[in-house]
């Protein structure tokens, strides 16, 4: 399998040098050069544990690691997962919640991130290399992203989030990691400011080049391919039905970008439904066809506040039926005007996504139902994808709904919803009185390259 940019400048990459690369050289996105057809897979696979299917999807879009180093490496990135499924099925009413957060941050990025930083340190110690890796969150992104690598001698990791914007919990889980390689940057402004400044950096080559800055957010493909797992492990676990509907909250794209590769590799996925908060710009995009950037609004699920999403391409790519000038056209407008447009025939653009959002208000009531019907709580992103999700299905087609952090941090968002009650995790407990680190700044590129100077290993 190889690998090449959504806008057509870098092609013919292996895994690893598309992981060591994260954001393509030209400014694009990597992506497989062929989405593989798995169909008649889909059988033999079905007495997997999630350990052994990861492996199998895995193996699909590796063939520069032998499978025996690939076994190792994911049986390790899941071993301190505290389910033996890692990502178990709750059923709750008439619709299932995958449960995303049983790894060691209490977040779905965990499944994705215990991978990437084994392979780094996989990768890095063949070469007998090192890596600055730089990354921007707008929660939990950041910890899982430090826990994955912390400690390790060969890669200093630099963490940049909107000071402020985040939980006090998700910002503890970050800055109270004091490994000498570990560095965390509050910025003054928002989610999509961290971003761009990280967009900038990496499109200097020469600077890139000098500290080999490494992508360990979902521009990695690595994030996006681990994640491609857990919908197949889901079907598998709903009793592989006929076709299912599968709702999931997202800002970034990435979770649900995975859940559309899976539908091409022949996962039976009959909507993929896309659900967003007030920062609507992906569910403006399925109805209208415009992409345009908005005002970034503060909510109670902090994680979609983004108003630029940075996988959005890997799908224009796709969308365009693989024409990388078209990428490039349709991005370079979006960087110049803040819009750009596709044509929409009458159905609608993609016939695999609905899409809708819900604000507070409806988010709140949501987390607040389920526990009175269910006895079970939700975080409020959860509650996002369960509110829009519940609104679209198709009443006879199975709904599943992908939750995606524990609820205990976000007390806040719990509290509102259900007054006096508030939710625990003795892993969130523990942070209590820690000692915490971090450097704040403006969002000025010269000033966090400069911290990069002079904290990054070369």
């Amino acid at each position: 399998m190889k690998y090449r940019s959504s806008r057509g400048g870098v092609s013919g990459l292996g895994f690893r040098d598309a992981v060591m690369m994260g954001l393509a050289t030209d400014g694009g996105l990597l992506i497989p050069h062929d989405i593989p057809d798995v169909r008649d897979k889909l059988v033999s696979w079905s007495s997997h544990s999630f350990q052994e299917l990861a492996i199998s999807i895995m193996a699909e879009y590796i063939d520069d690691i032998p499978v025996e180093d690939l076994t190792l490496l994911v049986t390790d990135s899941y071993a301190r997962f505290n389910h033996e499924k890692v990502t178990p099925l709750v059923p709750l009413g008439d619709f299932h919640l995958l449960e995303l957060f049983h790894g060691p941050t209490l977040a779905f990025k965990d499944i994705a991130l215990q991978f990437l930083g084994n392979v780094f340190e996989y990768i890095l110690d063949d070469q007998k290399g090192y890596l600055n890796i730089l990354g921007a969150t707008s929660g939990d992104t950041g910890s899982a992203a430090i826990e994955s690598v912390r400690g390790k001698s060969n890669i200093n990791i630099f963490i940049l989030f909107p000071e402020g914007r985040t939980s006090p919990v998700q910002e503890a889980q970050m800055t109270t990691v004091l490994d000498a390689n570990v560095f965390n940057i509050g910025v003054d402004g928002s989610f999509d400011d961290c971003q761009s400044l990280i967009k900038t950096i990496f499109s200097d080559l020469p600077f890139k080049q000098e500290y080999q800055l490494g992508a360990v957010n979902s521009v990695n493909w690595a994030r996006v391919l681990a994640q491609i797992v857990y919908y197949f492990f889901a079907w598998y676990e709903l009793g592989r039905p006929e076709t299912f509907d599968v709702s999931v909250p997202t800002g970034n794209f990435g979770d649900i970008f995975a859940g559309y590769l899976a539908k091409r590799m022949g996962l039976p996925i009959r909507k993929l439904i896309l659900a967003t908060n007030r920062n609507d710009i992906l569910a403006r995009f399925f109805h209208t066809g415009v992409y345009q950037r908005g005002e970034v609004y503060i909510s109670e699920s902090p994680a979609m506040d983004i108003q630029v999403s940075s996988n959005f391409e890997r799908y224009l790519y796709y969308a365009l039926d693989g024409s990388c000038e078209k990428v490039s056209e349709f991005m370079a407008g979006f960087l110049d005007e803040g819009v750009a447009r596709l044509d929409f025939n009458t159905s609608g653009f993609d016939e695999s996504f609905l899409a809708g959002s819900a604000d507070d208000e409806e988010t709140l009531k949501t987390i607040r139902n389920i526990y009175e019907e269910e006895n079970y709580l939700v975080d409020p992103h959860a509650a996002v994808g369960i509110s829009v999700g519940n609104r679209l299905r198709t009443p006879d087609v199975p709904l599943l709904c992908l939750s995606t952090a524990h609820p205990a941090k976000f007390e806040g968002a719990i509290n509102k919803a259900i007054p006096g009650l508030t939710p625990s995790h003795e892993s969130l407990e523990a942070l209590a009185g820690l000692p915490m680190r971090k450097e704040k700044m403006g969002a000025d590129v010269a000033q966090v390259k400069a911290f990069i100077g002079q904290h990054g290993l070369r």
